[in-house]
């Protein structure tokens, strides 16, 4: 069957949840060395619901001059730079679908854009990448401004065109859903793992994982180390959540509810030497805890912000003594390239890890999906599918 001419799309205004809505447009079409995929499935992630106010306070921080809108849904995404934006986004970033069309295809070895690797057929079944044109390397700040989902349109429609190094095919035993779930939430947690460690070494036995809850990021990294050797230590408010996690991996389980000092069950674990690795997503209130417990030159990984972006009270962080304390990395983790997500596909394959979905909405309960996740009360992925 013929693909139709309109197709239906989720647009925003990056004006709230409240006013995201369902809108058609003409179905796009392929150009030189693009792509048209079918739409099947879209995972989301916390920053869909996030940010649709346009700011320029980082803008100088980026050293762009080019017109960037870097929002989505609820007008809060405002940490990296931004400046202007059209009245209406597709949301999202994360997808799987079908290449179903192939543009002109001028393949050349010498442009890293139009290397021959890259060239797909019709029937691949592929998923974005969340930043197209972050091939390899350090981020850079033309490639955040090329983000699927804000600044550019996202993925929350029936088809859409991609061009053929922002696509990577996917392995045959996940299905569409799941593996919607990797462009974002599992490619972080790859780069959390394993993103300081040259291309081929990862972690393994012999180290400890601190995962904080129980968010997409969160529970793919507890997947990615215990699959990997290494020993997880979890945190939840939940205890019906840390038993699902110990069935996924975890070999610690901590309820930060009733241990708020969780930092210290951290080093009770692990007889005071600490996480070598900690996942850091709560923020301004969880951050000094990740000091107390991590390693002695160990990562904590800043993905981000769930308890605020700002201390309070008097008693701030001083996050340069912290460091300097037990001779911490701090590393602030925005996804990563290409190649490592095609490294960690690998991986996933050689391992046959599949993504936690939580729960699947239909197309049209875009907005419940949307909502739900905002809620908080997920295990592992949203995902809404696309095409049933």
């Amino acid at each position: 069957m013929a693909p139709p001419q309109q197709i239906k799309q989720w647009l925003t205004g990056q004006d709230g949840l409240d006013k995201l809505r369902m809108g058609e447009a003409e179905r796009p079409q392929p150009g030189e060395n693009e792509v048209l995929v079918e739409i099947l499935a879209v995972s989301l992630n916390y920053r869909d619901t996030e940010g649709t106010r346009f700011h320029n306070v980082l803008r100088k921080s980026y050293h762009v001059t080019e017109p960037i809108s870097y929002q989505v849904v609820m007008g809060l995404y405002n940490h990296h730079k931004s400046v202007e934006h059209p009245p209406a986004l597709v949301p999202c970033s994360d997808m799987c679908g079908v290449v179903i069309a192939v543009g002109p295809q001028s393949p050349n070895a010498s442009d890293p854009f139009t290397n021959p690797a890259f060239q797909l057929e019709v029937g691949d079944r592929v998923i974005s990448t969340f930043a197209p044109t972050h091939l390899s390397g350090q981020v850079q700040a033309k490639d955040v401004g090329n983000g699927l989902g804000g600044p550019q349109p996202g993925v929350l429609t029936e088809y859409r065109v991609f061009p053929t190094y922002g696509v990577v095919k996917v392995p045959e035993y996940l299905s569409a859903e799941e593996a919607s779930c990797l462009p974002i939430a599992a490619m972080t947690a790859w780069m959390s793992l394993n993103g300081l460690r040259p291309k081929g070494e990862i972690v393994g036995a012999g180290e400890t994982v601190l995962v904080q809850g129980t968010g997409g990021v969160s529970i793919a990294g507890l997947q990615i180390a215990s699959a990997a050797g290494a020993s997880v230590i979890a945190t939840s408010s939940s205890n019906e959540k840390l038993e699902r996690a110990k069935t996924i991996g975890a070999s610690t389980l901590i309820n930060y509810k009733s241990s708020p000092e969780w930092e210290a069950e951290v080093l009770k674990a692990t007889s005071d030497a600490g996480a070598d690795i900690i996942f850091e997503v709560g923020g301004a209130k969880t951050l000094r805890q990740s000091f107390d417990c991590i390693k002695f030159g160990g990562t904590i990984a800043c993905i981000g912000y769930l308890s605020g972006k700002v201390d309070e009270g008097t008693d701030r962080t001083n996050t340069n003594l912290l460091c300097l304390r037990r001779n911490v990395t701090l590393k602030g983790i925005l996804n990563g390239p290409r190649d490592r997500l095609e490294e960690m596909l690998k991986f996933y394959e050689q391992k046959q890890i599949r993504p936690v979905v939580d729960k699947v909405f239909s197309f049209e309960q875009g907005k419940d999906a949307l909502n739900y996740l905002f809620s908080g009360g997920h295990f592992g992925k949203v995902v809404v599918r696309v095409k049933a």
